[in-house]
């Protein structure tokens, strides 16, 4: 878009709140990055106590634990209690969300004692683990094994639970679909205190498909069978750049992983791992990955790049080198590539430490780096908060690879906020319709990227201030969230919920599929003890009162104007 189809923006002045959100870093340098490692600290003590522990001690502590928990709901009188809800605080949760539903009246179960590996079978290829398990904890204990999960979402502090009842994606999700996908069967506590284990096949198989997306309103997950695949030490990355308009960069990005000839289950032809990042509207790097051997990767010649480190460049700026130099080919440790984005948190590490990707501050500080996400959150205030809300995006737009080029150019005339991040990801078709489908009779264009079973899908991540506040302009980051919300309800796309949602209930059900939903929510008795999981992502602050009149519409009227499946 040119400079003269910008839409033309007031200058804004500045506030006390402007001045606290550039002088943030001091807060973050003296408090959060201290907190932030040590906690880091303890929680990778904690693991390996828990991974010292046999198999028989961590089952029969989980077990006593998943009684206390039916104990704790038994307790609860739906005529005085609030509905249930997580003990979890807050701040802690690593989404962008408010969680104003927690500041009514509720009814706290503890889930936080629910952070253990309980098994790692490679004979049958299955993780058993609890939900507040998080990404580094579980890549650490399974790549060592020539093992990983199927689905790794980038950044450490991302836990099972919020990746299954939310939303999680990585690399390799243009083959293995999202993090959800890699479930095999889940361990439900259910509204009466039933505990059941949901599979595709059992008798639990409409929950087993409505958990995912359902922001833990059927049930409380204590445990999940996710997949294993093989993986190997390194991982081969070509980063190869293009430069051209966003239509001939959306291009290139399709074609790094969907071969012409449509052979999109080759593993010739498509690589083990995908992403780009969109630095500007004419510039971008692709990158493909394929897992290597530690003896393909120490062949002379070819470059290893120990990512891992904390003093190396941060992931998105080593990438961007390859618009200067050209396409070129690096190894990196296999866990290490994972959790590539990690230290940097993407890119917004600039924001919140500007000077913190210069290699003086790398050298000295990298060390202490990300500072905790809900750290950040539980030092910033409601004023800082709500200026985030309204002055920056964090935002993912789930597209049709097809619509990934109109993707970024109303990003680009909305957000103006680069890089972005481009990650594909399957979106199945299943035996049950669930919250998010691919298009209607998607198969019959046979469009590249997609099979008979599956239509391909883009992330489209825009993590950043927008270049109008850099300007200091007035920029009104919730009417443009409306704006984008209203796109991908009109070119079926999905909006992640760890984010700030500006959907109204309406809306918010002509996004997702309430269908099974709501089938799962009366056949499992969670009305009236469970918010639904519009209420619980809708922005803003409820009252008891509010959330419970709510819960009752929906028990009594079943969105009547939605279409309604027979009791299964």
């Amino acid at each position: 878009m040119s400079d003269l189809e910008k839409p033309l923006r007031p200058k804004k002045a500045r506030s006390w709140v402007d001045w606290a959100v550039q002088f943030r870093w001091i807060i973050v340098i003296l408090v959060v990055l201290p907190c932030s490692f040590t906690f880091y600290s303890l929680d990778y003590l904690r693991s390996q106590w828990s991974a010292s522990k046999s198999y028989k001690k961590r089952q029969k502590e989980h077990d006593a634990n998943v009684a206390k928990v039916i104990k704790r709901l038994k307790e609860r009188d739906p005529k005085k209690d609030g509905l249930v809800c997580t003990a979890r605080k807050p701040w802690v949760a690593v989404g962008m969300r408010n969680v104003d539903y927690k500041r009514a009246r509720h009814f706290e179960v503890d889930l936080s004692p629910f952070g253990q590996i309980l098994d790692i079978d490679t004979k049958n290829m299955i993780a058993r683990v609890e939900p507040l398990v998080n990404m580094g904890q579980i890549s650490r204990a399974t790549v060592p094994l020539g093992v990983s999960l199927a689905v790794v979402a980038e950044l450490d502090d991302l836990t099972v639970g919020g990746l299954i009842n939310g939303y999680g994606i990585e690399g390799s999700s243009h083959i293995y679909g999202l993090f959800s996908d890699t479930v095999v069967a889940y361990e439900i506590i259910l509204a009466d205190g039933r505990l059941v284990r949901a599979t595709a096949d059992n008798e639990h198989k409409e929950l087993f498909y409505a958990i995912p997306w359902s922001q833990g309103t059927l049930g409380l997950l204590v445990a999940a069978e996710i997949k294993l695949i093989p993986v190997k030490e390194y991982m081969k990355v070509t980063y190869i750049p293009v430069r051209g308009s966003l239509r001939d960069l959306a291009q290139a990005y399709i074609d790094s992983f969907c071969p012409a000839d449509g052979d999109q289950d080759s593993a010739d032809k498509v690589p083990d791992f995908v992403e780009a990042m969109i630095y500007n509207r004419n510039e971008g790097v692709m990158m493909t990955g394929r897992y290597a051997s530690r003896e393909e990767a120490k062949q002379r010649g070819n470059k290893i790049n120990e990512q891992g480190w904390w003093f190396k460049p941060w992931f998105y700026q080593h990438a961007q080198t390859a618009l200067d130099k050209g396409e070129f080919v690096e190894y990196i440790p296999t866990r290490e590539y994972y959790h590539r984005h990690t230290r940097c948190l993407y890119w917004e590490g600039k924001l919140i430490l500007p000077f913190a990707d210069q290699f003086w501050f790398r050298w000295l500080m990298g060390w202490a780096m990300p500072p905790k996400v809900s750290f950040l959150k539980a030092t910033q205030g409601d004023a800082i908060r709500n200026y985030y809300h309204e002055r920056h995006i964090i935002q993912d737009m789930l597209v049709p690879l097809h619509k990934v080029a109109d993707a970024l150019e109303f990003s680009d005339r909305e957000f103006e906020v680069y890089p972005i991040w481009l990650c594909p990801h399957r979106l199945f078709r299943t035996p049950i319709k669930t919250m998010i489908t691919p298009e209607p009779s998607f198969e019959l264009y046979q469009r590249q990227g997609d099979t008979s079973y599956a239509q391909m899908y883009t992330d489209v991540g825009v993590y950043y201030t927008p270049e109008p506040v850099f300007r200091g302009e007035e920029y009104d980051g919730a009417a443009a969230v409306r704006k984008m919300e209203q796109w991908l309800i009109d070119n079926h796309g999905f909006q992640p919920q760890y984010a700030v949602t500006e959907l109204n209930e309406h809306d918010f059900w002509r996004m997702f599929d309430a269908t099974l939903y709501n089938a799962c929510r009366e056949k499992y008795r969670a009305v009236g003890t469970f918010m639904s999981v519009y209420y619980k992502c809708k922005k803003g602050r409820k009252t008891e009162q509010e959330v419970k009149q709510e819960e009752q519409k929906v028990h009594d009227n079943g969105y009547k104007d939605l279409e309604r499946p027979l009791d299964a």
